[in-house]
Order: C-alpha cells, then sequence, then structure tokens
C-alpha cells in the first residue's frame, strides 16, 4: 500500500526535511494525497447537478426582471417632485440594501406562512427576495443614468410642452438605459453568483444538488468543486457578454 507523499522525507534523519525532497516524491508519484479526491464517483450524479443550471437560472432571470420593472419604478419615484413617494422609494432601498439577502429570503420564506398561512413555494420565496433585493440595486443604477443624461434635453422637451411620461419613455430612459446597461449587466451576474444562498430554504439550485450529492457518496469536497466550476463558467460567460455589450456601445458612441 502507497504511503503518503513526504513519509520518506520524514524519516530522513532529525530535523526538518527540505522541501526539495517533498517536490521530488509529488513530481515522481510516489504515495497517495494525504485528501483523497475522487471525482469519478460523480459521475452518474452529473445529469442531475447540470440540471441545476436551468433552475438556477431560471429564478435568477425571472428575479432579475423583478428587480428590473420595481427599480424603474423605483427611480422615477426617486426624482419626481412628491416627498412622499421619494421617501418611500428611500426608505425601501435603505431596507434592503441595509440588511443581507440571506435574512430576507428567510424572512420571506419562513414569515409569509406564519403570517398568512399560505405555504410558499421555494421558487416563488426565491424570487420574491431576490427580485425586492434586486431593485433597490437597480433603482440606484437607473437614478444614476437618467441624472447622467444632458438637463438640457429634459428643458428642450418641457419648452416644447411634452408631457413628462412619454418625455421620460422616449426620451430621458432610452439615453440612460444605454449608459447604465454594463451595470444592469453586473447585477444579473452577482445575482447569478448570490443565488447559491436558496440552497438553504431546499430549492434545489446548483448548490443544493451538490449538497445532496456530496452528502449521498460521502464526497462533499467534490461535488462543491465541480459546482464551483459550473458557477465560474456561467459567470466567465456572461462577464464575456457584457464586455462585448459595452465595447459595441463605446463604438456607437464614436460612429
Amino acid at each position: 500500500m502507497p504511503e503518503k507523499i513526504g513519509g520518506s522525507c520524514l524519516r530522513q534523519g532529525k530535523g526538518k526535511p527540505p522541501i526539495s525532497c517533498f517536490l521530488r516524491e509529488l513530481i515522481a508519484g510516489k504515495g497517495v494525497l494525504i485528501m483523497n479526491v475522487d471525482f469519478s464517483k460523480l459521475q452518474p450524479y452529473v445529469p442531475f447537478i447540470l440540471t441545476g443550471i436551468w433552475t438556477t437560472l431560471k429564478f435568477v432571470f425571472v428575479s432579475a426582471l423583478i428587480g428590473l420593472l420595481l427599480g424603474t419604478v423605483l427611480a422615477l419615484m426617486k426624482i419626481s417632485k412628491s416627498r412622499l413617494l421619494k421617501a418611500f422609494a428611500d426608505g425601501y432601498t435603505s431596507i434592503f440594501r441595509g440588511t443581507p439577502l440571506i435574512l430576507q429570503l428567510i424572512i420571506i420564506y419562513y414569515g409569509v406562512p406564519q403570517l398568512t398561512g399560505y405555504d410558499m413555494p421555494e421558487f416563488l420565496a426565491a424570487i420574491a427576495a431576490f427580485g425586492l433585493n434586486s431593485a433597490a440595486y437597480v433603482s440606484e443604477i437607473i437614478r444614476a443614468g437618467i441624472m447622467a443624461v444632458d438637463k438640457g434635453q429634459r428643458e428642450a422637451a418641457q419648452a416644447l410642452g411634452v408631457p413628462y411620461r412619454p418625455m421620460m419613455l422616449d426620451i430621458i430612459l432610452p439615453q440612460a438605459v444605454k449608459n447604465i446597461l454594463p451595470a444592469l449587466m453586473n447585477e444579473f451576474i452577482t445575482l447569478t453568483k448570490e443565488s447559491a444562498i436558496v440552497s438553504t430554504i431546499g430549492y434545489l439550485d446548483l448548490m443544493r444538488r451538490a449538497q445532496i450529492v456530496g452528502a449521498n457518496l460521502y464526497r462533499n469536497f467534490e461535488a462543491l468543486l465541480f459546482v464551483g466550476l459550473i458557477y465560474w463558467v456561467m459567470v466567465f460567460i456572461m462577464t464575456s457578454i457584457g464586455r462585448r455589450v459595452e465595447r459595441r456601445l463605446r463604438q456607437s458612441d464614436i460612429g
């Protein structure tokens, strides 16, 4: 039976053995690693884990859509002339940005059934928590984008008698979206990475499936490494898409 790497090095006289001895044994393939890593046992469970990609992206996409729609409304409330609407939007943003997302998720999942008697499904709780949380961040992104639009265009529209709603929908918001598209893409990437916390309520996303497989095989390390690689690939693809979109936007501005 092979011994652990470095076993012969430790037997070479007294004192601390040189690091070169350990490296020689590792390169030569002598012994086995102290941590026995075996990914072959995961092979029968790979389809089960990969299905989590769809379940993860599905709830992230719906959450991002909710965050975008609600965030747009909150942004318009923040720049409105009504103090009440401003106070509500600012308070909403302060609460959801000032508390942990996992706390919001658990409160929604366990609190709603306790208050209403409605047993909320994991998917609905996940999109509610992530959508409401994302709206707080998206509202600030959109507000900043609107404020970045040249004030002269708004003043010109008002001078021409353009009503507020058409002015925002047809003139201001299209320009603001063009400026904030990279930031919105980063928010979507952040949601994807943070989506792993929905495993705490039992939703069968990537992380939860890895936990189930790891518990069944007693191979949590391998399962988590495999899922970590999947998350990295997903984020890498999204980042590449975001950079390409940003380059095209810059080229259109130059053109």
